[in-house]
């Protein structure tokens, strides 16, 4: 995952202008993190179009800038680019969402035996910080928080079972994920009880693989079951309100 781009509240208001001699990658990577953010937290709806001109006056940058984030995003299946008509977000459809969490399935539960077995008590700590930090961000209100907070509890769990390159695909499903969550998701839930991370991280203190990856499943299952998936009409974002400019 990306690192946090500039100094501020995370996830809110717009990337710091910086100076035509600025870190031109470290103002891209804040212009990412913005778009990224809006389309999470719902302010950019699937279906949106993402106009390079306009999202680059909006930014003050050039539109060779916009694009490359736009196909960053592309990657990340946050955006969708299609042939002349442009970039937009991703609409998720009921047939990605449940292809997205049976890959899910087949991945994460099947690193719980691995993640047991390497885990230490430094990484339990994490990760009991990282739940901590998920549910009071739900108990406050903070939807996109948490949402960003349990896809980071899920890449962490992965990447502690050794296997990079089945990490970072699991980080790219959370990815998806949360677009899912953020839009067909129901208000201050997540789709699964708010102790299931505090469970699954005994299941992985008593070093029961077995069990984790049993509770893995139930958890990924009962929030896909928790999504309501309704088509919206595609929509021209204000993209000066949106951004604050």
């Amino acid at each position: 995952m990306s690192q946090p781009a500039e100094r501020g509240e995370p996830g809110k208001g717009h990337p710091r202008r910086l100076g035509k001699n600025g870190d031109g990658a470290q103002r891209h990577e804040a212009i990412y993190r913005s778009i990224s953010d809006a389309i999470i937290e719902h302010r950019l709806k699937p279906g949106a179009r993402l106009r390079e001109d306009a999202l680059a006056e909006v930014f003050g940058v050039s539109r060779t800038g916009i694009r490359k984030i736009l196909q960053r995003l592309a990657l990340e299946q946050l955006v969708t680019l299609t042939p002349r008509r442009g970039a937009s977000v991703t609409r998720p459809t009921a047939d990605e969402a449940k292809d997205v969490f049976d890959a899910r399935q087949m991945v994460e539960c099947g690193l719980m035996p691995a993640v047991a077995r390497r885990i230490s008590e430094a990484d339990l700590q994490e990760l009991r910080d990282m739940a901590k930090r998920e549910r009071e961000a739900l108990r406050t209100g903070e939807q996109s928080t948490a949402i960003k907070l349990s896809a980071a509890f899920h890449e962490r769990l992965a990447g502690l079972s050794g296997n990079a390159t089945l990490a970072e695909f699991v980080g790219r499903l959370c990815s998806r994920s949360s677009l899912i969550l953020a839009v067909y998701g129901s208000p201050g839930h997540l789709g699964c009880e708010s102790h299931d991370h505090e469970d699954l991280i005994a299941h992985l203190v008593a070093g029961n693989g077995d069990r984790a990856q049993a509770f893995m499943s139930r958890h990924l299952k009962a929030i896909e079951a928790s999504l309501s998936i309704v088509e919206e009409v595609d929509e021209v974002p204000d993209l000066h309100r949106i951004f604050g400019r």
